[in-house]
């Protein structure tokens, strides 16, 4: 067996509050935050370019 090994995500820095990334089987992607490390967001990588892009898009909007 195998482990799984998470990445910690470029843009979490050097901080303790940090976005780790597992790449899965075809388009899945599954993320989880440091604070709470049994709780994870599974994803198609569509699906979360999709909302990357719709907070980013409402994040400028509100400036």
């Amino acid at each position: 067996m195998h482990s799984i090994e998470w990445q910690k995500s470029t843009y979490s820095g050097d901080g303790s509050n940090c976005v780790y990334v597992l790449g899965g089987p075809a388009d899945v992607i599954r993320l989880r935050e440091s604070d709470t490390p049994d709780t994870i967001l599974t994803a198609t990588t569509d699906g979360l370019r999709h909302l990357i892009r719709t907070l980013k898009s409402a994040d400028r909007r509100s400036a």
